[in-house]
């Protein structure tokens, strides 16, 4: 606790001597995706909301911390499982996780008029797990839902590391962002059995975030 707000007090103190600071809170959309190693497996994109708070410091070079609240995710799909002489078609699981996320970024602001402009800017994103839910389906309902669980909370890791790509636009006080966010680790990362077979896979979450901010100064 102590290093995190020796880091937000230094910030603070650069963005003095940059001359310039901007504080704030911010909504978004965001579409998610945990992209997998095997295509015998498919998944689908979930949308979810995200808030949090944004500090800038600097003008035309500046440095951004943020601190978001948000759901990401992804629907993973299984081909026809077969369980104790019992076909399953499909499998469904639904991954949904809560997340703490702590984006620092670099800006450049390259267009600057009167009442906006635009900037580009990249960085580096922690994001701390705090809740892991899945929810286990099978369309038939043959079996219970605790039956078949390919992927379980303990394969999921509680920590992961996204790299930041993005585009603003700021309006007078607002400051519209539309950002890219990768995964550098595994945020998944385990062996999933199904038909008997052990499958080795590997999973990264993908993030694509729109999100208005409105600069209280």
């Amino acid at each position: 606790m102590k290093k995190i707000i020796l880091f937000f007090t230094s910030l603070l103190i650069s963005g003095i001597m940059f001359g310039q600071i901007h504080f704030g809170p911010q909504i978004g959309y965001s579409a998610s995706n945990l992209s997998i190693n095997t295509s015998e497996i498919t998944n689908n994109l979930k949308s979810n909301f995200m808030f949090g708070a944004f500090v800038r410091l600097g003008d035309k070079i500046y440095v951004q911390p943020e601190v978001n609240w948000l759901t990401q995710g992804s629907v993973f799909r299984y081909p026809t499982v077969s369980l104790n002489g019992i076909n399953l078609s499909p499998v469904e699981q639904n991954i949904q996780l809560r997340a703490i996320q702590i984006p620092v970024n670099v800006g450049w602001r390259f267009i600057d008029l009167k009442v906006a402009n635009i900037r580009v800017f990249g960085g580096v994103t922690a994001n701390i797990i705090t809740k892991k839910t899945i929810n286990n389906k099978d369309d038939n309902n043959s079996i219970g839902k605790d039956l078949i669980t390919p992927i379980k909370q303990e394969d999921i890791r509680n920590m992961q590391w996204q790299y930041q790509l993005g585009v603003g636009v700021d309006v007078m006080m607002f400051t519209l962002d539309v950002k890219y966010y990768g995964g550098i680790n595994n945020l998944v990362k385990g062996d999933v059995i199904y038909n008997n077979v052990t499958h080795i896979i590997s999973s990264k979450s993908n993030v694509f975030v729109v999100s208005l901010g409105w600069k209280v100064f």
